[in-house]
């Protein structure tokens, strides 16, 4: 009904603007490209001997003749009623221009004379017309030139447009000729918006950061104690937890300009193009002193060196981190400038680049904990239409180990699911299904399942949600669920507790957990199925940390074979002999079979509600911790802490 209201109204017609464009240029050349091939329809001219175009004279064949004095050449044009007769020469196709044939003489050939003599044979209706003339063969010129020139045109154009992309291209500002200059961003003091305002939780992280912008702001608060400002913080962390935010945030606050580059940024195929961006790079944050200079990523510069350069590493690589330590180490403490760079494989940076002196500091940015989720689900609900009863702490705690990107994925994901059910607001249930999108991928309710197959992963999953939940120390069970999503089958969620340390009582009813789905199966059907794949590998990594690195064996004892450095994963060999490593197995082996058998007790005797509860799955595909409640009563672990209250 608008479109039909709208087009009853008079139109304001739009003057059209013509602005001119660079790829003008090119479609222009294409079309004389195209001209000069294309345009030479019909005259292809074949070349004859004197002889046979005398021959040709006296038959009365010729029209016209056209003799170019300074090319020695002349161009015969045969008469229309005459041309069937040398289909042949011309392939079949009889030319529909002219001229039809051309012939070559020598300098001693006498036009005049000769063609004189010839139209002297002839009657003087039939005598061939005949033109003598010089070509200036301008063109013929052109021909040599106009590719060359295409050429050239074709390459100020293509560097033109990288000169335009500042850090874009390959040779960086000023194209290819620039090739060593710095590609980092530039945003002066009073462009940057983002201040500590805009980053939500990271608490240990913005006390750290904020001790920097002190510095910036009032430095001779510090070098009136005889204190040095630090050169560089290095934020270490994993993906998505917000780096490269906080570093914006710091200029933003201290109200200094802020360098932005990639670690990748550096490297070149061109060799010592790293080192010398270094160098341009720090020559530019010297002359707009106080600032900041981000390096994101610094791990695609600074990986640890090889110790066998020759035929593992590559020397661009190294040579740019050895000008970027020399740069670190050639400013002085109290210039203004400060270094921050961001990573999240801090194991295998090079130690140089580690030590005091360079990076003073090193920040630590890890996944925010459950005040911290619900002040960044605060920042990304800004722009969001809610439902009236949407509770946020709910969500928070549905979002154990999501980093600040994943939590704005979930926001975007939840208006976009509410949008495609054509909802007015948001509710809790969109965020539901986004969480259950984002951790195990889109829902496949068409995908084929056989009753067999059906049952089985009812019971698996069954048996996951069983053993969790008359277990104490397991993680809490939210939903299960048989509905095919991403990659698996069926899935159990869970709520787990954000624990700092976990005892081995913990682990073992974790590891209990695990395998109940495995267990189940071997109960039920007699033999297990290929469905608990994921379940055993995280069970044997799980087993063989406890052994081998948390010491929590009583036969291997309290040793760990965990290195912390990662430089053991150069060596070849393990840093145990073959006999404790034949000790290791035996031990993991008797943990695991421990862990089934006590698994394989706990759903005999709860089989009854096991098979009750698998019952409600094959009918509902999914149900919630209120169903298991129904069945086996209050969680374990919620009896456990009733009882620690009322002893207290």
């Amino acid at each position: 009904m608008a479109e039909n209201q709208n087009n009853d109204a008079p139109r304001r017609r739009r003057p059209i603007k013509l602005t001119f464009n660079i790829s003008w240029i090119y479609i222009i050349l294409m079309i004389g490209i195209a001209w000069m091939f294309f345009n030479q329809d019909g005259a292809n001219p074949q070349k004859e001997e004197w002889a046979e175009v005398q021959k040709q004279w006296l038959d009365g064949d010729i029209k016209e003749v056209v003799f170019i004095r300074n090319e020695f050449e002349g161009h015969v044009t045969i008469k229309p009623d005459r041309l069937e007769k040398f289909e042949e020469s011309f392939g079949g196709k009889v030319p529909k221009k002219s001229p039809h044939f051309i012939f070559l003489v020598s300098g001693s050939f006498n036009a005049e004379e000769m063609f004189g003599e010839l139209n002297a044979q002839l009657p003087e209706n039939e005598r061939v017309k005949v033109v003598i003339e010089n070509q200036e063969n301008f063109w013929g010129i052109l021909e040599w030139l106009i590719f060359p020139i295409l050429l050239i045109v074709m390459w100020m154009f293509m560097f033109r447009g990288m000169n335009r992309n500042i850090g874009g291209g390959p040779g960086g500002p000023g194209g290819i000729f620039n090739v060593g200059k710095s590609t980092g961003k530039l945003a002066e003091k009073d462009s940057i918006k983002v201040t500590f305002k805009d980053v939500a939780g990271l608490y240990g992280a913005k006390d750290e950061v904020m001790e920097i912008v002190d510095f910036l702001k009032n430095p001779g608060k510090y070098t009136a104690l005889g204190g040095k400002i630090p050169k560089g913080a290095l934020l270490v962390g994993p993906p998505g937890t917000g780096k490269t935010l906080l570093a914006k945030a710091v200029a933003g606050e201290a109200n200094v300009p802020f360098f932005s580059i990639s670690g990748s940024d550096f490297v070149e195929m061109f060799v010592g193009v790293g080192a010398s961006r270094v160098r341009d790079l720090f020559r530019q944050a010297k002359e707009k002193a106080p600032c900041i200079v981000f390096i994101d990523e610094i791990d695609a510069v600074g990986r640890a060196r090889s110790k066998n350069g020759g035929f593992s590493s590559n020397d661009e690589r190294e040579n740019t981190l050895n000008q970027l330590l020399t740069e670190m180490d050639g400013f002085g403490s109290n210039s203004g400038v400060i270094i921050l760079a961001a990573t999240n494989r801090a194991d295998i940076l090079d130690k140089a680049l580690m030590r005091a002196g360079r990076f003073d500091r090193q920040i630590h940015v890890e996944l925010p904990d459950l005040k911290e989720r619900e002040e960044i689900f605060q920042v990304h609900l800004r722009g969001l239409k809610l439902a009236d009863d949407f509770d946020l702490e709910f969500l928070a705690k549905h979002t154990p180990g999501f980093s600040g990107a994943d939590i704005a994925n979930v926001c975007n994901e939840a208006a976009l699911t509410a949008a495609r059910h054509n909802k007015s607001a948001i509710d809790k249930q969109d965020f539901l299904d986004a969480v259950d999108r984002i951790i195990g991928g889109l829902e496949r309710k068409t995908k084929i399942i056989t009753p067999e197959e059906k049952r089985s992963i009812a019971h698996h999953e069954a048996g996951h949600a069983t053993v969790s939940w008359l277990l104490p120390h397991a993680n809490p069970l939210f939903k299960v669920t048989i509905v095919p999503r991403g990659q698996a089958l069926g899935a159990a969620w869970y709520l787990p507790e954000e624990r700092q340390l976990v005892t081995r009582e913990q682990l073992i009813d974790e590891m209990c957990s695990l395998i109940g789905g495995r267990v189940a199966e071997e109960m039920i059907t007699g033999q297990p199925s290929t469905g608990a794949l994921n379940d055993l590998e995280r069970l044997t990594k799980m087993a063989y940390g406890m052994v081998t690195y948390y010491g929590m064996s009583d036969k291997v004892g309290n040793l760990s074979f965990y290195d912390s450095t990662g430089a053991r994963g150069y060596e070849l060999t393990k840093p145990y002999s073959e006999k404790t490593a034949e000790l290791i197995d035996k031990e993991v082996k008797d943990l695991v079979q421990m862990i089934h058998d006590r698994t394989l007790k706990i759903l005999t005797d709860n089989k009854e509600g096991f098979l009750a509860l698998a019952a409600i799955l094959l009918e509902k595909e999914v149900i919630f911790a209120e169903d298991l409640e129904n069945i086996f009563g209050k969680r374990a672990g919620a009896r456990k802490e009733e009882e620690e209250v009322s002893e207290e």
